[in-house]
């Protein structure tokens, strides 16, 4: 017998039970994904599907070369000929525009998009950290004023309402102003850093400069006192910019919002500006945002369309969905209604017979396979957590009738006439 092959570390299977290391389940899993579709739906969002491996000039491009996630995490190798660069696709936004501006879906309308898929970044894995994680996006492309921001943010509000975890979820913001306000901002940035440069750590010492902005995002509790006394990009935002963001709040508060404001919330992509916002909570550990956006008003026209305001957020469902399993209220019904059983010859075929017309009139039935004895086909109906066991023996096939067992006990079990079957169940599912 060969050795067994192992995932790859970081990538996880998603199963129908619960694993030692990985709680979340394929029901569950499926059960967020329709509350997902229903949610954009009332948004007025529509879905786009894009291919998981992209050219990595498309990330170098959009993402920024010096960033975290284009230099040390990206999964990037050449083709067959070795003509073209390919990378597996570490954020979603990035492939979402390039398909918007190949296909020119921007001509004379506006968009509102989602999408939901796996990305891959070569990272430490830990908990609600994976490196194959799976994202939800929204984007709204072509629109410019802050009420579309507000109602990105009210859409998550609207989310987590749903899944029941309002009450541990805080919504940061700041606004990083235009490129010629963030240039102004990141010279008195180096020349405050550089003062501190023997204290600090590698990675901001690299930071400071390819990308000084992110220094202010460090985690690194020795850097904390010299970040706060940072200049403060708001300090250095016009008027337009100033007005965008007062319109923003005062919407946010006019729905009912809370936010926090955080002069060092950056976040980590540099096609960012304007906006920017992220949904966090402590009761993931260090893993503590769930979902983060913002504007990039100049990245389509960076991947060679015409310029076009645009916003997205995007939220990792591993993450999400391990707050919304231990705190929230997301119900996965995976559990047949009907477990369809058979014993005596000729039986499988009549139980089949029956199970279809079950079907066919809305109700999940899980079919019995092989040749087994009432009493173990009971046990497993039982594991199967179905509410009904619906028994075919030879004797009641010749008489035409049937065998229903309610599981729960309302209704106990009773021989019927097989013509009553549907609607014996009807009734029964419907008490």
């Amino acid at each position: 017998m060969g050795n067994k092959i192992q995932a790859v570390k970081g990538m996880n299977d998603l199963l129908p039970v619960e694993q030692k290391d990985f709680k979340l389940t394929s029901a569950f899993w499926q059960a967020f994904e329709e509350v997902i579709v229903r949610w954009t739906k009332r948004f007025g969002y529509k879905q786009i599907r894009t291919p998981i491996l992209e050219q990595t000039g498309l990330f170098v491009r959009s993402i920024g070369e010096e960033t975290d996630v284009v230099g040390k995490e990206m999964y990037t190798f050449s083709d067959s000929n070795d003509s073209i660069s390919l990378s597996l696709r570490p954020e979603g936004t990035a492939s979402c525009l390039r398909a918007v501006v190949e296909h020119n879906l921007l001509y004379n309308s506006p968009q509102k998009l989602w999408y939901m898929g796996p990305m891959f970044r070569r990272e430490r894995p830990q908990k609600g950290r994976y490196r194959q994680f799976h994202q939800v996006g929204v984007e709204a492309l072509g629109f410019e004023g802050p009420d579309v921001d507000a109602e990105m943010i009210a859409m998550c509000a609207d989310l987590w309402k749903e899944l029941g975890i309002s009450q541990y979820l805080t919504l940061e913001l700041n606004n990083l102003g235009n490129r010629e306000e963030r240039a102004a901002h990141r010279s008195a940035l180096v020349d405050y850093l550089s003062q501190y440069e023997n204290r600090l750590d590698e990675d901001s010492k690299r930071r400071l400069h390819t990308n000084p902005l992110r220094v202010l995002d460090s985690k690194n509790p020795d850097l904390q006192e010299i970040c706060n006394a940072a200049p403060r990009l708001t300090d250095y935002l016009g008027e337009a910019s100033l007005a965008h963001y007062n319109e923003l709040k005062s919407m946010l508060d006019g729905l009912g919002i809370r936010y926090v404001e955080n002069s060092r919330l950056v976040r980590g992509l540099d096609y960012y500006n304007q906006t920017v916002f992220e949904w966090t909570t402590d009761k993931l550990g260090a893993q503590a945002t769930v979902c983060g956006g913002g504007r990039y008003d100049g990245l389509i026209e960076e991947l060679g369309g015409k310029h076009t305001p645009s916003i997205g957020f995007a939220m990792g469902i591993e993450r999400l969905l391990l707050l919304v399993n231990e705190y929230g209220c997301l119900k996965s019904e995976s559990a047949p209604d009907v477990y369809s059983m058979h014993q005596g010859e000729g039986t499988a075929l009549k139980s089949m017979q029956y199970s279809h017309l079950l079907r066919e009139n809305g109700f999940c039935v899980l079919q019995h396979s092989g040749n087994q004895s009432l009493k173990a086909q009971i046990k497993k109906a039982d594991a199967s957590g179905a509410r009904f066991v619906l028994i075919v023996a030879q004797s009641e096939m010749e008489s035409g009738s049937v065998t229903l067992k309610d599981m729960q006990g309302n209704f106990g079990q009773q021989t019927i006439n097989a013509e009553q079957l549907l609607t014996t169940l009807q009734e029964w599912k419907n008490t």
